[in-house]
């Protein structure tokens, strides 16, 4: 799957089937469903996860919050409109180098 397809199939139900807690996240959270977005990320205790969840409390304005997620993700915070960090995520999570 690339960023194309994942954006596509925003129109289904539901998300794909195989995707990592992550990514489903993402879905949710492009759906307008935060709250389903977080309680999934919620149970993905790696960096990915903790990407995921910084991203998410950013969107929030929750700036402290995002900023502990960050340093868990080892990432650095953003500093880029949330629509590019969310395609930044889904990419790297896809496999796929970021545009």
């Amino acid at each position: 799957m690339n960023l194309k397809a994942f954006i596509e199939s925003l129109h289904a139900n539901t998300p794909p089937a195989g995707l990592n807690l992550g990514l489903q996240a993402l879905w949710y959270d492009r759906r307008g469903d935060w709250s389903k977005a977080h309680e999934l990320v919620q149970s993905q205790d790696d960096r990915t996860g903790a990407w995921v969840h910084a991203y998410l409390h950013r969107k929030e304005e929750d700036a402290s919050n995002a900023a502990y997620w960050y340093r868990r993700a080892g990432e650095l915070m953003k500093d880029v409109p949330l629509e590019v960090e969310w395609e930044q995520i889904v990419e790297r999570l896809l496999g796929q180098p970021h545009r």
